[in-house]
């Protein structure tokens, strides 16, 4: 294990510790597929609380963790709601929009995210970013999200306005494109061939280097079998749901419909 990763074990064990000492709920900073992967996979030995993680919608691929003491675990299993909306994470939603939508350059998520870090926050303290048109929505820690209000005026050439979005006014319909084919199994690296267009060699080594994950988990394994509405991350290529399998072709191939998020 490389020495980042440990000291994120120890991180994350410390505030499960924390909330289970003083009875009270700990968070993380937004967590990356990676290190998502790493909480999900830590001995039981080194956690002392439930946790669950969140980053303010169901498709959010950075989210805080929420370490939850024993008082509150078993409320999360008698409530009603989900626990999305009892629990506090301290992340606030923010609206980047042109100041000028008639001067407004067609700006990416990366130049947002290299504006937002360009002013000295850390990654970790920003979540997701939502490009949509001319605007983008940020999750980003609440203890910043002040200072971004102020100081965040410009992205590239175009000056910028930032408003707060409360939780209950934040809506969010992913775009995607459906993609239909035949695969002769429902295996990870087939799927991955149909979704990305690229050739199974070439999408083996993505996930053999530690690249792909399913539902936030990791996997190594080409032959993965995946499941129907299972979410599929890649790193420099995107993410995709599987949404159906069909019927058989007569040469015993699959076949199946992908929903490529765009």
């Amino acid at each position: 294990m490389q020495k980042e990763e440990q000291q994120l074990e120890k991180r994350l064990s410390e505030l499960s510790n924390l909330a289970y000492s003083r009875d009270i709920v700990t968070y993380s900073d937004f967590l990356n597929l990676n290190e998502l992967n790493i909480l999900h996979s830590m001995p039981k030995d080194r956690l002392y609380t439930k946790f669950v993680t969140f980053g303010g919608y169901g498709l959010a691929e950075r989210q805080m963790a929420a370490f939850l003491p024993d008082a509150l675990s078993l409320r999360g299993e008698m409530s009603w709601c989900s626990e999305e909306e009892w629990i506090d994470y301290p992340f606030d939603i923010l609206r980047i929009s042109p100041l000028h939508a008639k001067y407004a350059e067609q700006l990416t998520h990366r130049d947002y995210l290299g504006t937002i870090l360009g002013l000295g926050i850390e990654r970790a303290k920003i979540g997701d970013i939502l490009v949509d048109g001319t605007d983008a929505v940020v999750f980003v820690h609440r203890t910043l999200q002040s200072f971004l209000m102020e100081e965040l005026t410009r992205v590239r050439h175009t000056q910028v306005l930032v408003k707060e979005i409360s939780r209950e006014d934040f809506q969010y319909e992913p775009k995607y494109e459906e993609i239909r084919g035949t695969v002769a199994s429902v295996r990870l690296d087939s799927l991955l061939s149909l979704a990305f267009s690229a050739s199974r060699t070439k999408l083996s080594g993505l996930i053999e280097g530690a690249k792909v994950f399913v539902n936030g988990k990791l996997i190594t394994t080409n032959s993965y079998q995946l499941k129907e509405n299972d979410v599929i991350s890649v790193r420099g290529y995107g993410k995709f749901r599987y949404n159906e399998t069909g019927a058989k072709t007569k040469k015993n191939r699959i076949y199946v419909s992908v929903y490529k998020y765009i």
